[in-house]
Formats: C-alpha cells, structure tokens, sequence
C-alpha cells in the first residue's frame, strides 16, 4: 500500500514538472530541418492624447488648525476651478494630504516649534492638451503654488500597438528569408512566436520654470511604442 502510493505520488510530480521539458522537446522534434531564433521589433509613433499633471498648495501658519484650513481653502478654489475648465470628476484625484511641524534651531538649545506645514495636492488628465496650459494658469491664480508634471501619454494604444505587432511580424519575415537566402535555404514555416511589449514613456517636463510666463503652453511632441516580438522559424 505504502508502495503503490509513493509510486502514484512520484508520477504525478514528474507528470507536473514536465509540460515545458515536453515542449521544448516538442518543438525540437518537429523541426526537420535547420532552427532560426530571430528577433524583431515594431515601433510606431503617436502624438500624446493625455497629459497628467500634479498641482498643490502649501500653506503656512503657527498652529496646525490654522495651515491645514488655508490648505483646504486654497483646494477648494482649485477643485472649483478645474470643474470650471470643465475637467470630469473622474479625472481628478487627491494624491497627497500631509501636516508637518517647523522648528527653529538656536545655536546651543533645544529645537523651538515655530509653526506648521500643510500640503494638499490633487493628480489632474487633462484629455485637452491644448488648453491644458491655460487652466494651469488658472489654478496658479486660485492659490496652486505646486505644479509637477506633465506626464504625456497615450488614452487608447491599442490600435497603435497592433500596428506595431503587424511590422515586428514584417521584419521578423524578411530577416528569416535573408538569413536562409544567405545559407543557400528557404523558410519552410514560422514555429512559434512570442511577443515582450514595451511602451515608452518619457520623463516628466518640469513647468514650474514657465509659471511667470503670461501662459503656459504644453508641446506633446511625439511618443515612440514598440512590441518585441522572439520567433522561430524553421529553414530547409
């Protein structure tokens, strides 16, 4: 009994541990003539749709009650602005709300409490980057004093991508046939593909340095997206 169930057990860990032996051996065994590992990579550029913006107050006061209200009503002022602008409810959302002492630190004595910070900061898409500039300008003027951002991306890059997939499969062909031209040889078949997507993304585009300006202007420039794609095609 105690046997037959080691037995059983020992099967069945050999039966879980070898559906990738399997078929790493599958494929091998179905490739009558020459393996080619190939790489290739499919880029497509799009202009940026959404801009996602960082905006705050810092307030200041001696008591912790007092820089936690001027907080709120600066943020107020500028939630009330951003719907003003027409900016969805959805797209706004509170990212940080934070108290923090001050002290001041005389020359031989213990460090002296002197007031209290308060930051409250909202993460704002903008789905209109051409008049994104603008309402930042507003939201300065409505008490804003803390402006990241913006981070430029893409709402719906599917089709896009697709696009992409469609060129990592074109050169993927083309470098197969190149390679078996060269060896004197033709691509029978494509054996598998798989695919490593990537979305570039680039940094961040600080706008603190334009406030003073009469308006601040976002350029979405041009995003890069690419799909890596790893095939294997068999040459005869």
């Amino acid at each position: 009994m105690t046997k037959t169930f080691l037995c059983a057990v020992m099967l069945g860990a050999a039966a879980l541990s070898s559906p990738s032996a399997a078929q790493q051996s599958s494929i091998t065994q179905t490739i009558a003539g020459t393996r080619l590992d190939i790489m290739a990579t499919g880029e497509v550029t799009r202009v940026p749709d959404i801009a996602v913006i960082s905006a705050g107050v810092v307030s200041r006061s001696t008591t912790a009650t007092g820089a936690l209200q001027d907080s709120a009503d600066r943020m107020s002022r500028v939630i009330a602005a951003l719907k003003s602008a027409g900016v969805a409810d959805r797209d706004v959302q509170t990212s940080n709300v934070s108290l923090n002492p001050e002290y001041r630190y005389p020359e031989n004595q213990s460090p002296q409490l002197v007031g209290y910070t308060a930051s409250n900061s909202v993460t704002v898409r903008f789905r209109d980057i051409q008049t994104s500039g603008k309402i930042l300008d507003a939201l300065v003027r409505q008490g804003a004093n803390q402006i990241n951002g913006p981070t430029l991306t893409i709402d719906k890059p599917e089709g896009a991508l697709d696009e992409a997939r469609q060129k990592a499969i074109a050169t993927g062909r083309a470098r197969a046939e190149l390679y078996a031209r060269s060896l004197g040889m033709r691509v029978a078949r494509i054996v598998s593909v798989s695919e490593n997507e990537s979305y570039a993304v680039p940094p961040p585009v600080p706008v603190m340095a334009r406030m003073e300006a009469a308006s601040t202007k976002i350029e979405p420039g041009e995003q890069k997206l690419s799909v890596n794609l790893a095939m294997i095609f068999e040459l005869q």
